[in-house]
Formats: structure tokens, sequence, C-alpha cells
């Protein structure tokens, strides 16, 4: 289950991929923008700030996190990434920290290219820190027993869970689109007494959960400063 207010917790350092993914979306006039896994909602906000004239909703498969954006405003839905299809006058599908969780990510983005209208932009951003010592750790525990059976599911399993930017672009420019793709390194310096227990609490562990307490042994030994290494890409 997820929690919105333990995600919003690193906020600020959660949401600076997000500015500058937008930053370099060039639509002028949006009839409709969709956040396509919106969280919380406090983003998609910044959305219907950037384009005040625009149609701007939110999706996301978390019960909890569309009753989160929805008291902040957003027309925000439950709805699978997976099964969604734009609306003829979706101008700008943007897709911030989602996909990764998504194994068909390939498929949809070029099945969201065919069905938009020329001259639409998709903006996506994917995590691509899953290399990196928390994950690590996390995987080394899901691994084991009793934890095992119970998160064979987890998409996090694996190191390698999102593609190279070379991939997504040469699969996208043989669809047909004008693709930017690039990777940045974010080096964020936490504090506490677990502090990147805490940041990946919000995303990778599940609140609450037994491979969480077990997860602190693993993490104790991992230093403070935490790398967000994320993938993004423009698709017009």
């Amino acid at each position: 289950m997820w929690d919105p207010d333990v995600y919003l917790a690193f906020a600020d350092q959660r949401g600076r991929p997000f500015y500058d993914l937008l930053s370099r979306v060039g639509a002028q006039q949006p009839r409709r923008v969709v956040d396509l896994g919106c969280g919380p909602g406090n983003l998609t906000l910044q959305l219907a700030r950037r384009w005040p004239d625009a149609v701007v909703e939110g999706v996301d498969s978390s019960p909890e996190m569309v009753a989160a954006a929805r008291e902040r405003g957003v027309d925000a839905a439950v709805a699978d990434l997976r099964t969604w299809t734009p609306q003829p006058d979706t101008d700008v599908a943007l897709s911030n920290a989602a996909l990764h969780w998504v194994p068909q990510r390939d498929v949809l983005m070029v099945r969201w290219a065919d069905q938009l209208a020329a001259g639409a932009w998709i903006a996506i951003q994917m995590p691509g820190n899953f290399d990196t010592p928390s994950h690590s750790a996390v995987r080394a525990v899901a691994r084991r027993e009793p934890y095992a059976k119970t998160l064979r599911d987890t998409p996090f399993r694996v190191g390698n869970v999102v593609d190279t930017p070379a991939h997504y672009a040469e699969l996208l420019l043989g669809a047909g689109c004008t693709v930017d793709a690039w990777e940045t390194t974010y080096l964020h310096q936490l504090t506490g007494e677990h502090p990147v227990l805490d940041w990946i609490s919000g995303t990778a562990l599940l609140s609450g959960s037994t491979l969480k307490i077990c997860a602190l042994v693993e993490l104790l030994v991992t230093p403070a400063p935490s790398m967000m290494k994320v993938l993004s890409m423009l698709i017009v």
C-alpha cells in the first residue's frame, strides 16, 4: 500500500527530475495534459500552473495516491497505465517516476506514440538507481526466506529494471518519433538516524512491511549520501 505522506517526506528531492523534464516540454497551448502516475498530485498541480487553460488530469493505480491528489484539487482517477488510452485532444502525456513499475513499458511507449495526434508530446522520467547499495540491499533481503516467496513478483528483484537511454531512443525513433533522451545523476545529502532507509521507504519498500525491518540491518552500512539516477525522455 502506498503512503502519500511517506512519499512526500522527500518531496523536494523527488521533484527535481520532474521540473527538469517539464522545462524541456515545448507545448505552448495544449488542450489536454495527462499526468500518468500522478501520485499524491503535488506535481500535477504544477502542470495546471504551467498550462492554466488546459484540461489537466491525473491517473494512478493507487487509490491512496488518487485520494491524496483529489484532496489537492486534482482531477484524478484510479486506472492502470497498461490500459490507458489518450483522448483525441491530449497534447501532453507526462509520466514521472512511474513506468519503471510497468514491465510492458516498451509496448506502451510505442502504442501511445501511435495513438497521440501528430505534434503531441510524451515526457517520461524513470529512476535508474537500481544498482545502488540501497536497492542492492533490498534485493538481497528479498531473495532470502521467509521473504522470497512473498516478494517473488516484485519488479525490483533484478538490477536491470530499466534499459539504457539509447535503447528507448532507438525504440521510439523506429516508431517515427523525434526523441530527446538523457540521463542525470542527483546526489542528495540525507540526514537522520537511518536516512537511506527513510528515503526508499516511500518507494522501494512498503510501509510497515517485514522486509523494511529486515532491510534496516542491511542499510546500516549504507553511507548517508544517496544517489538518484534518472532516465528522461521527450517524445514528439
